[in-house]
């Protein structure tokens, strides 16, 4: 009973450990999250920035893991070179590493005192980034406070025959303690928090020195697994960034491993307390495999590169919605609106193929209207998951608009993609199948609105990006241009067939369906107009004449 006690409150302390580490990433993401990711980005143009960016990251979000993720993302969007990104996660390790060798200086004394100044800053916080703040020392005192439970929680264990015959068989084979190490790390996704265990085991006096080695090179082996599954999925240029770590710390416990009995000898002539030796030897592993692996970083690219090449890239699925980016709401906006406006080039270039087919009697410019609404339809479901996973973060009044604004405007898109589709693209078809031709009339009046529907769904794309009010209004104004030039079109038509114009009677039907169709698409495109206009007050609720 009183084993199964000591068990229970080992891993409440360590589930207080992760709960807090959490709370400190979750917390500094909120207050700093564009700063760091910024700071991260930009900081990575030399060497030496590239590996201080990744320490501060680290020591900043106390997650190795959590800087690997965001530097992989960079290197996949092309803003970090891969050489650089393995240096910034040289810098992550060391990072990780000092941020332990603090929490063991013994002052987890301090842990009220943090956690009170915590909630008060998060309480009385009127900006998101001081309650993010106020949330992050909280974090950190529960951090110091899971170090004290720790040791409480292990006090037992000095006396315990079951510990002491466990070690005693791990003692007698460092691999199986290494592997053993390396699986808590990757199960807890923290390699911090299996250093802070096997610190205070070493306090209870149980661990010898080469087990201690043994067991923290099994914690940082662990600790780049969770980085590793967690790209699995993604391009190949991220992948490559966190294997590279990975073998870069196994090749790292391959060459400490056979001599941590003669680095366990050569420990013993140091005054080196047993309680600190694990984050001792955390931290010297770390600056000593960053020195190691330093020089190279860019061989280790190259080589990344032939391990793992890049794939066919997936023209039809997404480019720019990166589920990293939902805790930093700005960012994951920024790449749904560069989406949405890839979403917007595709109903251009819908456009264009149907407007030649159209002009140069071509079936063959049709052969891929199909396909790219399909990936219009694709595209517009992904930003809206991908949108309303971002809803559940947590957005600000003026996020929350924006998301609707994106959200409204590839609905639109796909409206678009439809008619293309599904009605002006059968038209022309029927057009060049049948061997009909227009009116010279006829056709210059529809070559005329194409060419006004692609300058305005342009305008739309300026309009979104910029959210300009005054090319807003203009399109606005187009939009009755485009109302009254579709009335000329259709009266001249109809006055075309009174005079009995054999080729206006063949495509008679079809003029008018292009005409409607052409009209519906730009009432899709001006619809981008509305919610700048509506923040401006320069839009009514109806067009009707007010009464005289």
């Amino acid at each position: 009973m009183e084993s199964t006690l000591v068990m229970v409150n080992v891993m409440g302390a360590v589930a207080l450990l992760l709960f807090g580490l959490s709370q400190v990433k979750d917390g500094v993401t909120r207050a700093f999250g564009i700063r760091l990711r910024t700071s991260l980005a930009q900081g990575t143009r030399s060497p030496v920035r590239s590996f201080a960016a990744g320490f501060a990251a680290t020591v900043a979000l106390q997650s190795s893991t959590a800087t690997a993720l965001m530097i992989a993302s960079f290197v996949e969007k092309g803003l970090v070179r891969p050489r650089m990104a393995q240096l910034v996660l040289l810098g992550a390790n060391v990072g990780t590493a000092v941020t332990a060798w603090i929490f063991a200086t013994g002052i987890d004394w301090l842990s009220p005192l943090v956690i009170l100044a915590g909630v008060v800053l998060h309480r009385t916080g009127r900006s998101s980034a001081q309650q993010g703040a106020g949330s992050a020392l909280v974090g950190i005192g529960l951090m110091l406070l899971s170090l004290h439970l720790l040791g409480l929680a292990t006090e037992p264990m000095r006396t315990s025959p079951a510990l002491g015959a466990f070690l005693t068989l791990l003692d007698g084979a460092l691999p199986v303690a290494l592997v053993f190490a390396a699986v808590l790390a990757f199960v807890s996704s923290s390699s911090l928090a299996i250093v802070v265990l096997i610190l205070s085991l070493a306090s209870t006096g149980n661990l010898s020195s080469s087990l201690t080695i043994a067991l923290v090179l099994g914690a940082n082996l662990g600790g780049a697994i969770p980085p590793v599954i967690a790209t699995l999925s993604s391009p190949a240029s991220a992948r490559r960034v966190t294997v590279a770590n990975l073998i870069v710390r196994a090749i790292g416990c391959l060459i400490a491993l056979p001599v941590a009995g003669m680095v366990a000898e050569l420990l013993r002539t140091f005054p080196i307390p047993a309680g600190k030796l694990p984050v001792d030897i955390h931290l010297l592993f770390n600056i000593a495999l960053a020195l190691l692996a330093w020089p190279f970083s860019n061989w280790l690219s190259s080589l990344m590169t032939r391990l793992i090449p890049d794939e066919k890239k997936n023209e039809a699925g997404p480019h720019y919605l990166d589920d990293n980016t939902l805790g930093t709401p700005v960012i994951a906006l920024s790449g749904a609106t560069r989406e949405v406006l890839r979403v917007g080039d595709i109903i251009e270039a819908m456009l264009i193929k149907v407007m030649d087919a159209f002009n140069a009697n071509d079936l063959g410019e049709l052969k891929d209207v199909g396909k790219f609404e399909k990936q219009v339809d694709l595209l517009q479901q992904e930003v809206k998951l991908f949108l309303s996973r971002l809803g559940r973060q947590g957005l600000s009044e003026e996020d929350g608009r924006r998301s609707i604004v994106i959200i409204d405007y590839a609905i639109n898109l796909e409206h678009m993609g439809d008619i293309i589709e599904k009605g002006i693209a059968e038209q022309v078809n029927k057009k060049i199948g049948n061997g009909l031709k227009f009116s010279e009339e006829g056709y210059q009046e529809l070559k005329t609105l194409f060419n006004l529907t692609i300058d305005n769904l342009r305008i739309a794309q300026t309009i979104f990006v910029t959210r300009n009010a005054d090319l807003a209004r203009q399109l606005m104004e187009v939009k009755v241009d485009v109302r009254r030039m579709e009335k000329q079109s259709s009266e001249r038509h109809l006055q075309r067939l009174r005079d009995g114009r054999l080729d206006s009677l063949q495509t008679s039907s079809l003029h008018l369906d292009i005409l409607r169709d052409l009209k519906r698409i730009n009432a899709h495109i001006v619809s981008v107009a509305h919610p700048i206009l509506d923040e401006s007050g320069l839009l009514t609720e109806s067009r009707l004449r007010l009464p005289q």
